[in-house]
């Protein structure tokens, strides 16, 4: 019976997961869609992934051992950072783009803040909308067709669906990846492998990515066909643009992403809704990367007003009900 009080110091929930298997996992998962788009978009997109890779590593060394910290480099947490920065750019940037975006990415949105587990956004996604913002012509015009690696000077295939609300690619060429568009996110089958293992895993939560897609699809499907409503293509929706990659990858990040399992249902189905807003009524035909940030931003505030009922919270109420 004494044991049964036994009060001990936290953690009292123990797992034998480690920061550097749980990275390790992630970079896994994301092979399949580097494996892809290198073959898609030819053996530059690998240079591509290559040079980030080391932007990434080596920033985060550099940084941490100017300001005097332990390196941390073999976490494999700036292996993700500078995977993901390069699956979301096009497969023709010039090689000093995804080399300033990682660094960009390590130094001043995850060191500055105090490192792995202070970064309020998520890395990757603030350097991809840095890196847009700073050469936007680099960032949306060097796309290239699928096997042929010939320029692409037509506009994404996002654009043109979200303007008639068809596609006119097929699902397979979809789920293979076969239309012009970033390194990564092409693929969905490569994605979807990828995501459904870190679900199996137990390293991220279905809830994020159901609620961003299932939004996104819903949303597009009522309001997606311009003068008409319920007749919208909600494949189209998640199979086209970076949504994919986003829900199952970017918006499950642990730091940024909200703790209880409500609040990630509430996380993704907000990505879903400002992607949708982006899309069809904003200026820029895709809302992935905006979503995913203000919704890191919004997370404090998930975590604050999402909070699971305590035991025995509903004691006094089942009482006046006559309850015992």
């Amino acid at each position: 019976m004494g044991d049964r009080l036994l009060v001990t110091p936290s953690p009292h929930v123990k797992s034998t997961k480690t920061v550097q298997g749980i990275m390790l996992d992630v970079v896994i998962a994301l092979c399949p869609a580097a494996i892809a788009g290198t073959v898609l978009f030819g053996f530059r997109s690998a240079l591509i992934i290559l040079v980030s890779v080391a932007s990434a590593v080596a920033s985060e060394a550099l940084y941490q051992k100017a300001v005097k910290r332990q390196v941390s480099i073999n976490d494999f947490s700036a292996v993700i950072t500078g995977l993901l920065l390069a699956l979301t750019l096009p497969p023709h940037v010039p090689l000093w783009i995804p080399a300033i975006g990682a660094a960009f990415a390590i130094v001043l949105v995850k060191q500055v803040f105090g490192g792995l587990g202070n970064n309020f956004l998520n890395p990757a996604l603030a350097a991809r909308a840095f890196l847009l913002a700073a050469w936007p012509l680099h960032m949306t015009q060097d796309w290239v067709n699928p096997m042929t690696y010939d320029a692409a000077t037509s506009a994404t295939p996002l654009a043109g669906f979200n303007a008639t609300g068809q596609t006119a690619f097929t699902l397979k060429q979809m789920l293979l990846g076969q239309r012009p568009g970033s390194i990564g996110e092409t693929c969905i089958l490569a994605l979807l492998l990828g995501g459904l293992y870190l679900i199996v895993r137990d390293i991220i939560d279905y809830r994020i990515p159901l609620g961003y897609l299932g939004t996104l699809a819903i949303g597009t499907w009522i309001f997606g066909k311009p003068g008409a409503f319920f007749q919208g293509d909600p494949l189209g929706a998640i199979f086209l643009g970076g949504a994919f990659i986003g829900a199952f990858f970017m918006a499950t990040d642990y730091v940024t992403s909200p703790v209880t399992p409500r609040g990630r249902l509430y996380m993704g189905i907000g990505c879903g809704l400002i992607t949708l807003v982006i899309r069809l009524w904003g200026g820029y035909p895709e809302g992935v990367t905006y979503a995913i940030l203000f919704m890191n931003l919004v997370t404090p505030l998930i975590d604050k007003y999402v909070v699971p009922r305590y035991y025995g919270s509903g004691h006094d109420k089942m009482a006046r009900k006559g309850g015992r």
